[in-house]
């Protein structure tokens, strides 16, 4: 009996193996960019080498899973939240194609093809997909829902420098349409329905992403100009980073989950914003927000790193819930 146990115990964990590990991905891939931004060259690119080795290895362990289970993976296409962590893949492709780009550009546009090209259909997919789910409610609503819309907002990232300039334009329009969207909707979710339950709560800082990386687009397809657009982005951003604060003691006490990497990007994200506005407007006091975040986002990737691991050794994670 006890020989038959472990035998099924790592299929069952494969099984339940969640796509939201991808936002593992994103966050290390948001820490190699965020240390570039600060002029830490050779800490980068160790950190988005690494986030890159981590990337294919999820890449094989979840294709493996979809091979042997795909009716556990249409279940996390078919769940409200877990759907909107599908767009993690694509994006952590469009992230690693941004740090590629500098110094491997030959490698850097096919991946960025690939993420781009994959960002698409998962939008559309996606978003029939929530139109024509009516089991979905209110309740199910989550600023992790930003994801899959959102997402389109990191293409022109790299796209722009490869030469994509008119598709990146098209990923930037709809990323834009659907982060006022979803914002209006989230807030109403957050301030008229029941609290965010406690995994999901991590989730908040997610609104923190879409405003700064829309900054970091925009100049990317003006040019670099810091107009009146990129200065209501990059404030948005700040807006949403000082609401977060006040929520932050509340989902800290939550039971460690793989929604806390969420945490992750969009610090990372609002860093590379105020080290590039600094660098722009020769502002000492962006400067300093930018090196604050980034302290800030070392230390929120290795506790979670830590974290994950502990969880992994567990065995609290990869389970049914």
């Amino acid at each position: 009996m006890t020989t038959m146990t472990e035998t099924a115990a790592p299929s069952s964990r494969l099984e339940h193996f969640p796509i939201s590990f991808f936002a593992v991905t994103m966050g290390l891939f948001g820490l190699a960019l965020a240390s570039r931004a600060a002029g830490l060259s050779a800490i980068s690119a160790v950190i988005g080498w690494a986030a890159a080795s981590v990337f294919a290895l999820l890449v094989a362990v979840y294709a493996i899973k979809a091979l042997r289970h795909p009716a556990a993976m249409k279940g996390e296409w078919n769940h409200p939240v877990r759907i909107a962590f599908f767009p993690a893949v694509s994006i952590s492709l469009l992230l690693c194609a941004t740090f590629l780009r500098e110094g491997h550009a030959d490698l850097a546009a096919p991946v960025w093809i690939a993420g781009a090209a994959l960002q698409g259909v998962l939008t559309i997919a996606v978003l029939a997909n929530w139109i024509g789910h009516r089991a979905f409610g209110p309740g199910h609503l989550s600023p992790a829902w930003f994801i899959p819309a959102v997402g389109n907002v990191v293409v022109p990232l790299a796209g722009v420098p490869l030469g994509h300039v008119e598709i990146s334009w098209y990923f930037f329009s709809v990323g834009l349409l659907f982060w006022l969207i979803l914002l209006t909707l989230v807030f109403n979710r957050l301030v008229f329905h029941d609290p965010l339950p406690g995994k999901l709560r991590p989730t908040l800082v997610i609104l923190i992403a879409p405003p700064a990386v829309g900054f970091l687009a925009w100049l990317q397809l003006q040019g670099g100009a810091l107009d009146a657009t990129a200065r209501l982005l990059i404030n948005c951003g700040y807006l949403f980073t000082l609401l977060v604060l006040t929520q932050a003691p509340a989902f800290l006490r939550q039971p460690f989950a793989l929604s806390f990497w969420a945490l992750s990007f969009p610090v990372a994200a609002m860093a590379i914003a105020s080290f590039r506005f600094a660098a722009l407007a020769g502002s000492v006091v962006h400067q300093g927000i930018g090196w604050t975040l980034l302290g800030l986002l070392g230390v929120i990737v290795a506790a979670l790193l830590l974290r994950t691991g502990l969880a992994m050794m567990r065995g609290e994670i990869c389970q049914p819930e």
